[in-house]
């Protein structure tokens, strides 16, 4: 067994958004030349998310509206009154509630096993942000 590491950065540009990462990810795999293992897609980000979900540009700005909707930007939250590091983002945190922040796919035959309309997507809640990370971690041989 063989375990390899990476760290990526992103740039988002909206508020909320889903940042479509397969292509980067899979390059990634595919360059590291194990047949077979598992890939962890993480983020250290308590008001960011990594999900697998349909690739299809009405869904995701269906998907934001719902976040918006859930989680409205403009509520009394506790939190906006006493914040860290000057942002009013108690809605990312509640947002970020629901979704995983990390996925776990198979690699077979030496590529992320995702299905036909399934795409890795970075979730920003908070955005936009000059830089983000996303984890990666492959077990294999």
């Amino acid at each position: 067994m063989q375990l390899r590491r990476h760290s990526f950065d992103i740039r988002t540009e909206s508020a909320i958004a889903f940042v479509d990462v397969t292509e980067t990810v899979r390059s990634w795999v595919e360059a590291q030349g194990m047949a077979n293992g598992l890939l962890t897609v993480s983020t250290p980000h308590t008001t960011a998310r990594i999900v697998i979900n349909e690739r299809d540009a009405a869904l995701q700005r269906d998907m934001i509206r719902h976040l918006q909707w859930f989680a409205p930007t403009d509520a009394a939250y506790e939190h906006n009154q006493h914040t860290v590091d000057g942002r009013n983002n108690a809605h990312a945190h509640l947002a970020a509630l629901f979704m995983p922040a990390s996925e776990n796919v198979q690699v077979v035959h030496g590529t992320i096993q995702l299905g036909e309309w399934q795409a890795l997507f970075f979730v920003e809640l908070d955005g936009p942000r000059e830089r983000r990370e996303i984890h990666v971690q492959l077990l294999g041989e």
